[in-house]
Protein backbone atom coordinates (compact mmCIF):
# COMPACT_ATOMS: atom_id res chain seq x y z
CA UNK A 1 0.00 0.00 0.00
CA UNK A 2 1.35 3.41 -0.96
CA UNK A 3 0.69 6.42 1.26
CA UNK A 4 1.41 9.88 -0.11
CA UNK A 5 1.66 12.87 2.24
CA UNK A 6 1.24 15.99 0.12
CA UNK A 7 1.97 18.88 2.51
CA UNK A 8 3.98 17.60 5.46
CA UNK A 9 5.49 21.01 6.24
CA UNK A 10 2.05 22.32 7.24
CA UNK A 11 1.94 19.78 10.08
CA UNK A 12 5.53 19.75 11.37
CA UNK A 13 8.66 21.81 11.09
CA UNK A 14 10.72 18.76 11.99
CA UNK A 15 9.55 18.25 15.57
CA UNK A 16 7.26 15.34 14.65
CA UNK A 17 7.98 12.19 12.67
CA UNK A 18 5.78 10.63 10.01
CA UNK A 19 7.34 7.19 10.60
CA UNK A 20 4.18 6.15 12.46
CA UNK A 21 2.45 5.71 9.09
CA UNK A 22 5.00 3.15 7.84
CA UNK A 23 3.09 0.43 9.70
CA UNK A 24 0.47 0.71 6.95
CA UNK A 25 2.77 0.64 3.92
CA UNK A 26 5.25 2.66 1.87
CA UNK A 27 5.23 6.35 2.79
CA UNK A 28 6.20 9.08 0.32
CA UNK A 29 6.36 12.53 1.87
CA UNK A 30 6.36 15.96 0.20
CA UNK A 31 6.77 19.22 2.11
CA UNK A 32 4.31 20.99 -0.19
CA UNK A 33 2.53 20.09 -3.42
CA UNK A 34 1.29 22.50 -6.06
CA UNK A 35 -1.85 21.96 -8.11
CA UNK A 36 0.35 21.18 -11.10
CA UNK A 37 2.41 18.61 -9.20
CA UNK A 38 -0.49 16.85 -7.48
CA UNK A 39 -1.84 14.60 -10.29
CA UNK A 40 1.54 12.95 -10.86
CA UNK A 41 2.41 12.65 -7.18
CA UNK A 42 -0.80 10.82 -6.23
CA UNK A 43 -1.14 8.82 -9.45
CA UNK A 44 -0.36 5.46 -7.84
CA UNK A 45 -1.39 6.27 -4.25
CA UNK A 46 -3.76 4.06 -2.26
CA UNK A 47 -3.96 6.62 0.54
CA UNK A 48 -3.42 10.38 0.46
CA UNK A 49 -2.80 12.33 3.65
CA UNK A 50 -3.08 16.10 3.41
CA UNK A 51 -3.87 19.25 5.32
CA UNK A 52 -4.77 22.04 2.89
CA UNK A 53 -3.79 20.58 -0.50
CA UNK A 54 -6.75 21.12 -2.89
CA UNK A 55 -7.96 17.62 -3.71
CA UNK A 56 -9.82 18.49 -6.91
CA UNK A 57 -11.65 16.11 -9.21
CA UNK A 58 -9.15 16.89 -11.97
CA UNK A 59 -6.22 15.89 -9.79
CA UNK A 60 -7.87 12.76 -8.40
CA UNK A 61 -8.83 11.43 -11.84
CA UNK A 62 -5.22 10.31 -12.28
CA UNK A 63 -5.32 8.38 -8.97
CA UNK A 64 -7.14 5.23 -10.05
CA UNK A 65 -5.99 3.26 -6.97
CA UNK A 66 -7.01 5.94 -4.46
CA UNK A 67 -9.27 4.54 -1.76
CA UNK A 68 -8.80 6.89 1.19
CA UNK A 69 -8.03 10.55 1.95
CA UNK A 70 -6.98 11.36 5.50
CA UNK A 71 -7.03 14.99 6.54
CA UNK A 72 -4.65 16.57 9.03
CA UNK A 73 -7.49 18.96 9.85
CA UNK A 74 -11.08 19.34 10.95
CA UNK A 75 -12.10 21.32 7.86
CA UNK A 76 -12.56 19.47 4.57
CA UNK A 77 -13.52 22.18 2.10
CA UNK A 78 -10.32 21.46 0.15
CA UNK A 79 -11.71 18.06 -0.95
CA UNK A 80 -14.18 17.62 -3.80
CA UNK A 81 -16.62 15.44 -1.86
CA UNK A 82 -18.97 15.05 -4.80
CA UNK A 83 -16.17 13.32 -6.70
CA UNK A 84 -14.95 11.18 -3.77
CA UNK A 85 -18.47 9.97 -3.03
CA UNK A 86 -19.09 9.11 -6.66
CA UNK A 87 -15.85 7.12 -6.75
CA UNK A 88 -16.26 5.47 -3.36
CA UNK A 89 -13.21 7.18 -1.86
CA UNK A 90 -13.44 7.45 1.93
CA UNK A 91 -12.55 10.85 3.41
CA UNK A 92 -11.85 11.23 7.13
CA UNK A 93 -11.12 14.37 9.13
CA UNK A 94 -10.00 15.00 12.71
CA UNK A 95 -12.71 16.73 14.74
CA UNK A 96 -12.04 18.20 18.15
CA UNK A 97 -8.28 17.75 18.29
CA UNK A 98 -7.52 21.48 18.71
CA UNK A 99 -10.24 22.49 21.18
CA UNK A 100 -7.90 23.18 24.10
CA UNK A 101 -5.29 24.95 21.99
CA UNK A 102 -7.71 27.27 20.18
CA UNK A 103 -9.54 28.19 23.38
CA UNK A 104 -6.19 28.93 25.01
CA UNK A 105 -5.08 31.08 22.06
CA UNK A 106 -8.38 32.96 22.15
CA UNK A 107 -7.57 34.11 25.66
CA UNK A 108 -3.94 34.77 24.78
CA UNK A 109 -5.23 37.36 22.30
CA UNK A 110 -7.78 38.76 24.76
CA UNK A 111 -5.21 39.07 27.54
CA UNK A 112 -2.67 40.69 25.25
CA UNK A 113 -5.18 43.36 24.25
CA UNK A 114 -6.27 44.06 27.83
CA UNK A 115 -3.00 43.48 29.75
CA UNK A 116 -0.55 44.69 27.06
CA UNK A 117 2.23 42.41 28.32
CA UNK A 118 4.34 42.58 25.14
CA UNK A 119 4.01 46.39 24.95
CA UNK A 120 5.13 46.87 28.53
CA UNK A 121 7.94 44.37 28.04
CA UNK A 122 9.11 46.44 25.09
CA UNK A 123 9.09 49.67 27.11
CA UNK A 124 11.21 48.00 29.79
CA UNK A 125 13.69 46.76 27.18
CA UNK A 126 13.88 50.32 25.84
CA UNK A 127 15.01 51.46 29.30
CA UNK A 128 11.83 53.25 30.37
CA UNK A 129 11.73 51.54 33.77
CA UNK A 130 15.35 52.42 34.39
CA UNK A 131 14.46 56.07 33.80
CA UNK A 132 11.20 55.94 35.79
CA UNK A 133 10.92 58.21 38.84
CA UNK A 134 8.38 55.85 40.47
CA UNK A 135 8.31 52.12 41.15
CA UNK A 136 5.48 51.63 38.63
CA UNK A 137 4.51 53.42 35.45
CA UNK A 138 1.42 52.69 33.36
CA UNK A 139 1.01 55.02 30.36
CA UNK A 140 -0.71 52.22 28.39
CA UNK A 141 -4.26 51.54 29.68
CA UNK A 142 -4.91 48.20 31.40
CA UNK A 143 -8.22 46.43 31.99
CA UNK A 144 -9.65 43.58 34.07
CA UNK A 145 -11.66 40.68 32.65
CA UNK A 146 -13.68 40.17 35.82
CA UNK A 147 -17.24 41.47 35.37
CA UNK A 148 -16.92 42.05 31.65
CA UNK A 149 -19.30 40.47 29.13
CA UNK A 150 -17.95 38.04 26.57
CA UNK A 151 -20.10 37.39 23.52
CA UNK A 152 -19.46 34.08 21.78
CA UNK A 153 -20.69 33.64 18.21
CA UNK A 154 -21.04 29.90 17.68
CA UNK A 155 -21.00 27.26 20.38
CA UNK A 156 -19.27 24.05 19.39
CA UNK A 157 -16.58 22.33 21.43
CA UNK A 158 -14.20 25.31 21.19
CA UNK A 159 -16.87 27.84 22.10
CA UNK A 160 -17.83 25.67 25.06
CA UNK A 161 -14.25 25.56 26.30
CA UNK A 162 -14.00 29.33 25.93
CA UNK A 163 -17.06 29.58 28.18
CA UNK A 164 -15.28 27.52 30.85
CA UNK A 165 -12.28 29.86 30.83
CA UNK A 166 -14.39 33.01 30.74
CA UNK A 167 -16.35 31.93 33.79
CA UNK A 168 -13.12 31.21 35.64
CA UNK A 169 -12.16 34.85 35.03
CA UNK A 170 -15.48 36.00 36.48
CA UNK A 171 -16.93 37.09 33.15
CA UNK A 172 -20.56 37.11 32.03
CA UNK A 173 -21.19 35.14 28.84
CA UNK A 174 -23.66 35.71 26.03
CA UNK A 175 -23.98 33.19 23.19
CA UNK A 176 -25.42 33.47 19.72
CA UNK A 177 -26.26 30.10 18.21
CA UNK A 178 -29.00 29.25 15.73
CA UNK A 179 -30.07 26.03 17.43
CA UNK A 180 -31.38 25.82 20.98
CA UNK A 181 -28.63 25.87 23.60
CA UNK A 182 -29.04 24.10 26.93
CA UNK A 183 -26.39 25.65 29.15
CA UNK A 184 -27.55 27.44 32.27
CA UNK A 185 -24.15 29.09 32.71
CA UNK A 186 -24.70 31.40 29.73
CA UNK A 187 -27.47 33.49 28.20
CA UNK A 188 -28.51 32.73 24.63
CA UNK A 189 -29.37 35.91 22.73
CA UNK A 190 -29.82 37.27 19.22
CA UNK A 191 -26.74 38.37 17.31
CA UNK A 192 -27.77 42.02 17.55
CA UNK A 193 -28.14 41.81 21.33
CA UNK A 194 -24.81 40.05 21.64
CA UNK A 195 -23.01 42.70 19.60
CA UNK A 196 -24.53 45.61 21.48
CA UNK A 197 -24.06 44.17 24.99
CA UNK A 198 -20.62 42.52 24.80
CA UNK A 199 -17.31 44.04 25.87
CA UNK A 200 -15.54 41.34 23.89
CA UNK A 201 -16.93 39.48 20.86
CA UNK A 202 -15.24 36.19 19.94
CA UNK A 203 -15.97 34.18 16.80
CA UNK A 204 -16.29 30.38 17.05
CA UNK A 205 -18.64 29.46 14.19
CA UNK A 206 -18.01 27.67 10.87
CA UNK A 207 -17.66 29.51 7.56
CA UNK A 208 -20.48 28.91 5.11
CA UNK A 209 -22.68 30.90 2.73
CA UNK A 210 -24.78 32.16 5.63
CA UNK A 211 -21.90 33.24 7.86
CA UNK A 212 -19.54 34.73 5.26
CA UNK A 213 -18.93 38.43 5.99
CA UNK A 214 -21.33 38.30 8.95
CA UNK A 215 -19.00 40.74 10.70
CA UNK A 216 -19.34 43.70 8.36
CA UNK A 217 -19.64 47.48 8.75
CA UNK A 218 -23.17 47.21 10.14
CA UNK A 219 -22.09 44.53 12.64
CA UNK A 220 -19.13 46.53 13.93
CA UNK A 221 -21.30 49.64 14.24
CA UNK A 222 -23.64 47.69 16.53
CA UNK A 223 -20.80 46.82 18.92
CA UNK A 224 -20.05 48.81 22.06
CA UNK A 225 -17.68 51.73 21.73
CA UNK A 226 -14.30 50.51 22.95
CA UNK A 227 -15.14 46.81 22.58
CA UNK A 228 -12.66 44.13 21.55
CA UNK A 229 -13.07 41.75 18.61
CA UNK A 230 -11.48 38.27 18.44
CA UNK A 231 -11.47 35.79 15.56
CA UNK A 232 -9.81 32.38 15.83
CA UNK A 233 -12.39 30.69 13.59
CA UNK A 234 -12.28 31.53 9.86
CA UNK A 235 -11.13 34.70 8.12
CA UNK A 236 -14.06 34.73 5.71
CA UNK A 237 -16.42 35.59 8.57
CA UNK A 238 -15.05 39.13 8.56
CA UNK A 239 -15.09 42.05 6.15
CA UNK A 240 -11.50 43.13 6.76
CA UNK A 241 -11.98 46.63 5.37
CA UNK A 242 -14.87 47.19 7.76
CA UNK A 243 -12.79 45.90 10.67
CA UNK A 244 -9.92 48.21 9.72
CA UNK A 245 -12.28 51.19 9.69
CA UNK A 246 -13.70 50.24 13.10
CA UNK A 247 -10.18 50.00 14.54
CA UNK A 248 -8.79 53.18 13.01
CA UNK A 249 -11.85 55.23 13.96
CA UNK A 250 -11.56 54.20 17.61
CA UNK A 251 -14.91 52.43 17.53
CA UNK A 252 -13.08 49.30 18.72
CA UNK A 253 -10.33 49.25 21.33
CA UNK A 254 -8.60 46.46 19.47
CA UNK A 255 -8.82 43.18 17.61
CA UNK A 256 -7.03 39.86 17.90
CA UNK A 257 -6.97 37.60 14.85
CA UNK A 258 -5.46 34.22 14.10
CA UNK A 259 -7.14 33.87 10.70
CA UNK A 260 -7.49 36.04 7.60
CA UNK A 261 -9.51 35.89 4.39
CA UNK A 262 -6.39 34.99 2.41
CA UNK A 263 -3.60 32.89 3.88
CA UNK A 264 -0.68 33.41 3.69
CA UNK A 265 -1.39 37.09 4.32
CA UNK A 266 -1.56 39.31 1.24
CA UNK A 267 0.93 42.16 1.15
CA UNK A 268 -2.04 44.49 0.57
CA UNK A 269 -4.18 43.06 3.40
CA UNK A 270 -6.13 46.02 4.82
CA UNK A 271 -5.22 45.01 8.38
CA UNK A 272 -1.47 44.91 7.87
CA UNK A 273 0.17 47.57 10.02
CA UNK A 274 -2.96 48.53 11.99
CA UNK A 275 -1.47 49.13 15.44
CA UNK A 276 -4.41 48.04 17.56
CA UNK A 277 -4.85 44.81 15.61
CA UNK A 278 -2.86 41.79 16.80
CA UNK A 279 -2.46 39.12 14.12
CA UNK A 280 -0.94 35.67 14.54
CA UNK A 281 -0.31 33.43 11.48
CA UNK A 282 -3.03 30.77 11.94
CA UNK A 283 -1.20 29.09 14.81
CA UNK A 284 -3.94 28.58 17.40
CA UNK A 285 -4.03 24.88 16.47
CA UNK A 286 -0.25 24.44 16.28
CA UNK A 287 0.87 23.64 19.83
CA UNK A 288 3.16 20.62 20.05
CA UNK A 289 0.75 18.58 22.14
CA UNK A 290 -2.07 19.50 19.77
CA UNK A 291 -0.19 18.32 16.70
CA UNK A 292 0.84 15.10 18.45
CA UNK A 293 -2.83 14.47 19.14
CA UNK A 294 -3.60 15.22 15.51
CA UNK A 295 -1.07 12.65 14.28
CA UNK A 296 -2.43 10.03 16.66
CA UNK A 297 -6.00 10.51 15.46
CA UNK A 298 -4.99 10.46 11.79
CA UNK A 299 -3.22 7.17 12.50
CA UNK A 300 -6.24 5.66 14.25
CA UNK A 301 -8.47 6.86 11.40
CA UNK A 302 -6.35 4.89 8.92
CA UNK A 303 -6.36 1.81 11.13
CA UNK A 304 -10.15 1.97 11.42
CA UNK A 305 -10.51 2.31 7.66
CA UNK A 306 -8.24 -0.66 6.98
CA UNK A 307 -10.23 -2.75 9.49
CA UNK A 308 -13.39 -2.00 7.52
CA UNK A 309 -14.89 0.24 10.21
CA UNK A 310 -14.00 3.83 9.22
CA UNK A 311 -14.56 6.62 11.72
CA UNK A 312 -14.69 10.41 11.38
CA UNK A 313 -15.92 10.13 7.81
CA UNK A 314 -17.18 13.26 6.04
Amino acid sequence: MKIVITDASTVTGGDLSFDIFEQFGQVVKYDLTTAEELPLRIKDADIVLCNKTPMTAAAMKTAEKLKYIGLFATGYNNVDLEYTRAKGITVCNVPGYSTEAVAQHTFALILELLCRVSDYNQTVKQGDWVKSRTFSYFPIPLYELNGKTLGIVGMGSIGGRVVDIALAFGMKVLVYKRSRLNDERVKQVSLDELLSASDIVSMHCPLNKDSENMMNAQSFNKMKDGAVFINTARGGLVDEYALRDALLSGKLLGAGLDVLRREPMDKDCPLLGVENCIITPHIAWAGLETRKRLMEIVTSNIAAFISGKPVNTV
